[in-house]
């Protein structure tokens, strides 16, 4: 199943009224593209897309390849043609600075890369977040985006963290048109970059 038809900008809305790291994806107009749940209790990444809230129906599954996800990827598949449209790998070293991420397709091949747009941002994030009472507010004024962009050096995809309390709505436009088999691979492998960025702060 690919995901297509979609009108853009989608709206990444996490639940605060569960323990679990819980996320509906909207379109712009409230109409549902999927709902995120990460399991809880797991010693490896492990997330499973479904078509709503209701979970009637599963539609993908991230799953990390290791324990550690300093240099961890996560494999993204399909569950309703029972294939994998590849991978979601964090670059180490470089994501402590600021995030980067590499999409690669099923052949294992780089297809697109994810790169936070200000280290800054983070940096003052993190920094004012330990602050007593002020840092609470945070998710109101220091707002981290991330750029998508492919092998051709072009820019496909931008993620906004927007203004909320506890960092809890992230926004994806689409900059050009994309294959819809290439758009789902993005959209499956920022959803999991938004979970765990948001497990980092």
């Amino acid at each position: 199943m690919v995901l297509k038809n979609l009108n853009y900008p989608l709206d990444f809305k996490f639940k605060i009224s569960t323990l679990a790291s819980d996320f509906n994806i909207t379109d712009r107009n409230g109409n549902y593209v999927a709902y995120v749940r990460q399991k809880m209790f797991k010693l490896k990444e492990d997330v499973i897309v479904f078509n709503d809230e209701s979970k009637s129906k599963e539609l993908f599954r991230i799953k990390a390849n290791q324990w550690i996800d300093f240099n961890a990827s996560y494999s993204l598949n399909d569950l309703t043609d029972n294939k994998n449209y590849g991978r979601l790998a964090r670059k180490g070293m470089r994501s402590l600075w600021k995030a980067s991420y590499d999409i690669l397709d099923s052949n294992d091949q780089p297809k697109f890369k994810v790169q936070e747009d200000s280290a800054w941002v983070r940096f003052w994030d993190s920094f004012v977040g330990e602050i007593p009472l002020i840092g609470m507010f945070t998710g109101y004024f220091l707002n981290p985006s991330y750029t998508v962009t492919g092998v051709d050096g072009k820019a496909y995809f931008k993620m906004k963290k927007m203004p909320s309390f506890f960092g809890r709505r992230f926004q994806l436009d689409r900059m050009i048109d994309i294959d819809d088999e290439d758009e789902s691979l993005v959209i499956l492998s920022l959803l999991m970059m938004v979970l765990l960025e948001r497990a980092r702060g």
